[in-house]
């Protein structure tokens, strides 16, 4: 795979450099933040080599899959943002940046604590059969691994936590060594003061708030020291003073309350599941495919990481995610077994693979958003096994996605039926959703006389060429094929019935998907994302299905006009078609202007 060509293409598609605020990757996505979502060629990106699916909501989500890191990796070396654009990231709301920030320092840390975690599982599990002895030096080596990743979790997060505030990474590595050292472990648990406030006794070693605060609390203050202190003696001089005032802090305030806001959050996942027992974990498996669609489950990764550090397992989040995992790899083999169409059936088996080993993405993005059935199926399999496996107790030792390969993170050496309990979740969960699906979910199918549709005008005004529209990034049909118009009147009608797939939040634009299931766009006018909705009335809603002739969004013509913004209107077709155009140039939109035939008609 070529990746830089693929890269060029994505941020060609995701709409120039101009339009990335941002750009980060988890697991298996490229997560773009962009100024302006209209500009995003959905169907084109779909199409590059490397990109599995598409899912535009608060960010634009490119799926790549196991390849992530190097189509990432090639994005960064071509891609140069802009002063606009790094204006613009340093503009975003205060909630988006926590969130960003919890992502970032969060995140990088999994495939560590993952493989190390699986490691010692598998030991385990070796040494329960008698495979291997416990006395031979090379497994306790290799069991230690496990203990050190979560003995020196202060240091990891130091690292990714300076990463993000863009500080000295070496530093921020002492400050959170000095918390761990066991000299200073000694000397906390005898009683110290220092300037005349008592210190807690709190065991830093495996805790991640009490570092995330510390380093933070560094970086804030090295940007300050940097800017007043003289260069010759900076390179030196900041270090000290900044780790000389941090680590008193640390210890007197920091520490502790980040000791305290790490025991809170266990604490408040702990009532939940004492309150609403296995109930909870089966609402929370329930709803997994949509807090991952949206990006939500980042937010548990702190709860999970922070709880297998104080309690060696977790038994809420992990557990769940089995349940909803599993279920989305039972429905894809289902749909695979069931389609006729050769690309949907290949496409639900690769899927259905990648969620049987705990990758799920591809089976959301690819089978189960595009199909209601199919997301019902998985809904009603993970909250009967969330309840079944909540109601075991079951436990999580290792964080990771749960799958085939790491079963073994259910292993308890104090409670061998844990495991039976994590593989009796695993084939329930696969054998409900895969029955679910294969009873309920049917096959779209269009008969050969309905692969074409006539499409009457969205605008009552002047149509005119996509080539004479004043934006080259609809002139030179980038975001694809289309007509434009100059408006009479300030409505724009549904040209055949169809469906809202989605209405953005300045108003100024919105995709029909049509009962052929072709995407059409409707841009109204240029540049007039800057009025952020401002004169623009939406009357439907997205999911909403319409008829020809259905007002769409209503504008006040002349307001926008006097602001100096060009009104000229796109209908851009995002996936690939082939349209008959009868070229009328004075429109109402009673007036049929376009044929769309499918592509094998």
């Amino acid at each position: 795979m070529d990746y830089k060509q693929s890269a060029l293409e994505i941020i060609n598609n995701i709409g120039g450099e101009k339009n990335i605020v941002h750009v980060e990757h988890c697991s298996t996505r490229l997560r773009f933040t962009v100024q302006d979502k209209t500009l995003v060629n959905e169907a084109k990106l779909k199409t590059i080599s490397g990109v599995i699916g598409v899912i535009l909501n608060a960010q634009v989500q490119v799926i790549i899959g196991n390849n992530v890191i190097e189509m990432y990796d090639a994005i960064m070396n071509v891609y140069h943002p802009t002063s606009e654009v790094l204006q613009a990231s340093e503009d975003k709301k205060c909630s988006t940046i926590i969130l960003e920030y919890i992502v970032g320092i969060f995140q990088p840390l999994v495939p560590a604590i993952a493989g190390a975690g699986v490691l010692k599982a598998v030991l385990v599990l070796l040494s329960t059969f008698h495979l291997v002895s416990t006395s031979e030096g090379l497994y306790t080596i290799l069991m230690s691994i496990s203990d050190a990743t979560f003995y020196f979790l202060p240091l990891m997060v130091a690292i990714t936590t300076a990463t993000k505030m863009n500080t000295n990474k070496l530093v921020a590595l002492v400050a959170a060594g000095v918390l761990i050292l066991p000299a200073n472990i000694t000397l906390l648990s005898d009683g110290v003061s220092i300037l005349g406030f008592t210190v807690k006794n709190v065991a830093y070693h495996s805790q991640v708030f009490p570092a995330i605060l510390t380093v933070l609390f560094l970086g804030i203050l090295e940007k300050y020291l940097n800017k007043i202190s003289p260069k010759a003696i900076r390179v030196f001089f900041v270090p000290m003073i900044s780790l000389a005032i941090t680590i008193p802090i640390a210890y007197v305030l920091l520490g502790p309350l980040g000791f305290t806001l790490g025991e809170y959050l266990t604490t408040a996942i702990l009532f939940l599941y004492d309150k609403l027992g296995f109930v909870g974990m089966a609402i929370l498996a329930g709803i997994l495919p949509f807090m991952i669609a949206t990006g939500m489950h980042k937010a548990m990764v702190p709860y999970a990481v922070s709880t297998y550090g104080k309690l060696g397992y977790e038994m809420m989040y992990l557990p769940a995610s089995l349940a909803h995992n599993i279920s989305e790899s039972g429905a894809c083999f289902a749909v695979a077994l069931k389609a006729k169409d050769k690309q949907l059936k290949s496409v639900a088996a690769s899927a259905g693979i990648s969620a049987l080993m705990g990758i799920t993405e591809p089976a959301l993005y690819g089978i189960t958003l595009l199909h209601k059935k199919v997301l019902y199926s998985i809904v009603a399999s993970s909250f009967i096994t969330g309840g079944v496996v909540g109601f075991f107790g079951l436990k999580s030792f290792v964080v990771a996605g749960p799958g085939l390969a790491n079963i073994t993170m259910f292993i308890d050496s104090n409670n061998s039926y844990n495991l039976i309990y994590g593989i009796l979740g695993f084939v329930l969960a696969f054998v409900l959703s895969f029955v679910f699906t294969y009873i309920i979910w049917k096959e779209d199918t269009i008969d050969k006389e309905e692969n074409y549709l006539v499409l009457s005008s969205p605008i009552e005004g002047k149509q005119i060429s996509l080539e004479e529209v004043k934006d080259s990034m609809f002139s030179t049909k980038t975001l694809g094929d289309g007509v434009a118009f100059l408006p009479k009147t300030g409505y724009v009608y549904a040209p055949c019935d169809a469906t809202v797939k989605m209405i953005f939040e300045t108003k100024h634009a919105l995709g029909l998907e049509t009962s052929n299931h072709k995407e059409i766009l409707f841009h109204i006018g240029l540049e007039t994302v800057n009025l952020k909705g401002k004169y623009f009335t939406t009357h439907v809603e997205a999911g909403q299905k319409v008829k020809k002739g259905d007002v769409l969004v209503s504008f006040d013509l002349n307001k926008i006009k006097e602001l100096g913004y060009d009104t000229t209107t796109m209908m851009i077709f995002t996936s690939t078609c082939k349209f008959k155009n009868y070229h009328k140039q004075n429109v109402t939109k009673d007036d049929t202007i376009i044929t769309i035939e499918s592509e094998d008609k």
